[in-house]
């Protein structure tokens, strides 16, 4: 049978070993963001077993969010990969128990070299914390396996510790969505941070009248662009305002609309953004002014191209 109280125990005892974390965010949580801020060379990130495998997601994170990072397998690292650690460097060593024998050989070649050492243990007392710059403790009361023997809210612990640490330093380190867009250009999540200019219709394909232009022009425009809107140019050839498809509803009524000219009808100083803006928020304005289409346009007012619904939903990104 399936004991699913167990089940819910395992995690029960989990999110207890991480909100027990909370408390240990002190001076010593500090210091590790801002050694890791401080970092000129690289973050080097390791871990045995378990460990290992917790340290690798950690060294992930890190690069995913703007902190150069990779992850060192302490078996290999005695086999020659020690070479990649150098004086600035910061490494990041887990090991619950702190006494991992892969872990503890590099230990010495550590402090020669003079990297910074960041310990996640279990054990403020055992060897690896001893060696260590700076210890951040990550342990447990007990583990969730009914032995309490697998890594199971240890490790867990410990990946929480690792997110806080790269969460803090992302923002320490002013991490912006343009930042991240650039560091994750493919998938859905870089199909979300896209910005505007890979996506707007340019040149022939935007719709554009002047302000004398005749309604048979304005409707063969919007017609022959499908977006459902044209732009309506000045003289200067900077924007003047949109015709959509609802203005021309809105004014089909009223008498003598075809012997008017686009001046007349065109909603002016509509919505623009530029082209840098980021796809995601461009779609939070569309839905927040109940809008179509948005017109791309410079600092000047020149039209640089058009957004539709459409494109952002062509690239299956919400």
């Amino acid at each position: 049978m399936i004991d699913l109280d167990l089940a819910r125990n395992v995690i029960k005892t989990e999110a207890a070993a991480v909100l027990g974390l909370v408390g240990r965010v002190d001076g010593r949580f500090s210091a590790a963001v801002q050694a890791l801020l401080d970092c000129r060379g690289r973050v080097i990130v390791t871990g045995m077993g378990k460990s290992g495998i917790i340290a690798r997601k950690i060294a992930a994170t890190f690069s995913s969010t703007g902190t150069s990072a990779f992850f060192l397998h302490p078996a290999e690292a005695v086999h020659g990969d020690l070479g990649a650690v150098r004086g600035d460097d910061v490494v990041v060593a887990l090991s619950y128990t702190g006494e991992t024998a892969e872990l503890l050989r590099l230990l010495e070649t550590i402090r020669r070299i003079g990297a910074t050492l960041i310990a996640m243990t279990g054990s403020a007392g055992s060897t690896l914390a001893r060696a260590a710059d700076i210890v951040l403790d990550c342990g447990v009361d007990e583990e969730a396996c009914p032995l309490n023997l697998a890594p199971t809210a240890s490790t867990t612990a410990a990946l929480a510790m690792g997110d806080a640490v790269a969460m803090t330093l992302l923002v320490a380190k002013g991490f912006r969505h343009e930042d991240f867009a650039s560091l994750h250009p493919g998938g859905g999540l870089g199909k979300r941070l896209m910005r505007v200019e890979s996506l707007m219709h340019t040149g022939p394909q935007v719709p554009v009248v002047g302000v004398a232009a005749s309604m048979a022009d304005v409707v063969a425009e919007i017609s022959g662009k499908g977006l459902g809107m044209t732009c309506v140019i000045d003289d200067a050839g900077l924007l003047a305002g949109i015709v959509t498809d609802g203005d021309l509803r809105r004014h089909m009524t009223a008498p003598g609309l075809l012997n008017q000219r686009a001046g007349a009808v065109m909603t002016a100083g509509p919505v623009t953004i530029g082209r840098s803006l980021l796809a995601v928020e461009a779609l939070a304005l569309m839905e927040r002014r109940k809008i179509t289409s948005l017109v791309v346009a410079d600092a000047e007012r020149r039209v640089e191209g058009v957004l539709h619904l459409h494109d952002l939903w062509r690239t299956q990104m919400f």
